[in-house]
């Protein structure tokens, strides 16, 4: 049921802002006490539902799923806390899943656009450079205000990961969205891609396990955040056995890749990239897993606050969403104890609050 619902404990409007006396009153959040009692009193450490700002809801090891698999995928990572996801790319159409109130809400981006033959088959709509502006079109529209581009992939011709789009390409179709109203972001993996990527002035990047010094000005100075996925990149050891038979050149890039990923992620913070927290779960990594790639985060160098802010308050911020303020949809969690200074407090939630309704504890694998 929604009705009132009082939050006892300490209330983190932000990562370093803390208050008391919270209540949601059939689904919106208010500071001021209601005149009628409250339905059910929880305590605990409040804050905002998580975000996960790199999922595929929607999409499976072969491209689409069924409506039954998806549901399952919502609610996985919505039990697990989040009750955010930006969408980077699935086969199934998920607006039905934006009208279930006791799923997670969910930012979609349309198809992911990449190269054809370039790609993991079945996952992404593959086109050709000279369709790419209108491909990136069609999905603009089709979105709720992001477009995914796949900007590297393996080229089987040169052994190694290598753009999948010409650079002067990728800047006609980045304008062509930012034409539509939207923002772009990138799969990217190699060293060179992300020089495309800022030239062609995208909104944010994937992964970006190529990052150099030389790159982490331009960042800062444009504004463009990245998503390193760092639980998705712990498989690329495995990535690199498959393929070292055939493509020895890559499966050492890989592996290189994979050496600096913590290394990258803290210089990128401490350069004043902004950094939020994905975990790229569907095809390969199970959903739900937001913690994990909150507490990688944290073994990559970040403090424990700033691993949650990465995927609580900053993020929401980024993506346009409210957090905790008077009159927000009441999309909270309630931990047991500061998830500030201890992250796995997350993994035992008192309580998951989704549109004002208590859906209840949550943990994750």
């Amino acid at each position: 049921m929604s009705g009132i619902i009082e939050f006892t404990g300490p209330v983190l409007t932000a990562v370093n802002r803390e208050r008391r006396g919270l209540w949601s009153v059939d689904g919106v959040l208010t500071f001021d006490r209601p005149e009628a009692a409250p339905d059910q009193v929880i305590d605990g450490w409040v804050i905002p539902g998580l975000v996960d700002a790199h999922c595929h809801i929607g999409l499976g090891p072969g491209g689409d799923v069924d409506a039954a698999v998806a549901e399952t995928q919502a609610r996985t990572d919505r039990d697990a806390g989040t009750l955010l996801v930006r969408d980077a790319g699935a086969v199934h159409d998920t607006r039905w899943i934006q009208q279930r109130r006791d799923l997670p809400r969910i930012i979609r981006a349309g198809r992911h656009i990449a190269r054809s033959r370039r790609y993991l088959r079945g996952l992404a709509v593959e086109v050709d450079p000279g369709d790419l502006v209108e491909e990136v079109r069609k999905q603009a529209r089709a979105g709720d205000g992001w477009v995914k581009l796949v900007g590297d992939w393996i080229d089987r011709d040169a052994g190694d990961l290598a753009a999948s789009f010409p650079a002067r390409t990728v800047r006609d179709a980045v304008s062509a969205a930012h034409d539509e109203g939207a923002r772009v972001t990138a799969h990217c993996f190699a060293e060179d891609t992300l020089d495309d990527m800022l030239d062609a002035g995208i909104d944010c990047i994937e992964h970006a396990t190529g990052l150099l010094p030389r790159h982490l000005p331009r960042f800062v100075d444009q504004g463009v955040p990245i998503v390193p996925t760092l639980i998705n990149i712990a498989t690329f050891p495995d990535i690199a056995a498959q393929a070292e038979p055939k493509f020895p050149r890559y499966a050492a890039h890989m592996r290189a890749l994979w050496e600096r990923r913590a290394e990258r992620v803290l210089e990128a913070h401490e350069a004043g990239v902004a950094i939020y927290a994905g975990t790229d779960a569907g095809s390969v990594i199970a959903h739900g897993r937001i913690v994990d790639e909150l507490e990688a985060l944290h073994a990559a160098g970040l403090g424990a606050a700033t691993a949650l802010d990465a995927g609580a308050w900053s993020s929401r911020a980024w993506l346009g969403a409210a957090g905790i303020a008077e009159g927000a949809p009441a999309d909270v969690l309630v931990c047991a104890a500061d998830p500030r200074r201890d992250l796995s407090t997350l993994r035992n939630l008192r309580a998951v609050v989704l549109r004002g309704v208590v859906i209840g504890a949550a943990s994750a694998e």
